[in-house]
């Protein structure tokens, strides 16, 4: 099966910084590597609130830019610093965005992530309807 690779205009700055595609489509099911809380310009958003938001919205963008919404999610995982301080702040910002109960979703404690200031990640998996 052929695969395509994803990349939003919007993110065309770190898939060359960094080297690696924002999500891989395989047949009708797509593969979001990790998101997080930055702007544009990868500067990272220090307020939870804030990153969090940016984290969907990145989410988001990826999820549009393969012809997908949140409703076609299957699979997410999270990846969290201090998970207990900020969990309630991270659940309202995906409940914002998320429909309930319609995914599969694992969260996961992590000692850090690519920058000191990021608080999460999320990555997830998407079948095209």
């Amino acid at each position: 099966m052929d695969r395509e690779v994803i990349i939003p205009e919007e993110m065309r700055e770190i898939v060359a910084r960094a080297g690696y595609a924002p999500a891989v489509k395989v047949g009708d099911t797509i593969y979001v590597v990790g998101q997080v809380g930055r702007t544009r310009n990868l500067q990272v958003i220090e307020d939870p609130r804030e990153q969090f938001g940016a984290m969907w919205e990145n989410l988001r963008i990826v999820l549009e830019a393969a012809n997908c919404t949140f409703d076609d999610v299957v699979e997410m995982t999270s990846y969290h610093v201090e998970m207990a301080k900020h969990m309630d702040i991270f659940r309202t910002a995906k409940n914002e965005v998320f429909p309930k109960g319609t995914y599969a979703w694992t969260r996961i404690g992590v000692s850090e992530l690519a920058h000191p200031s990021l608080l999460a990640e999320v990555k997830c998996v998407a079948v095209k309807r």
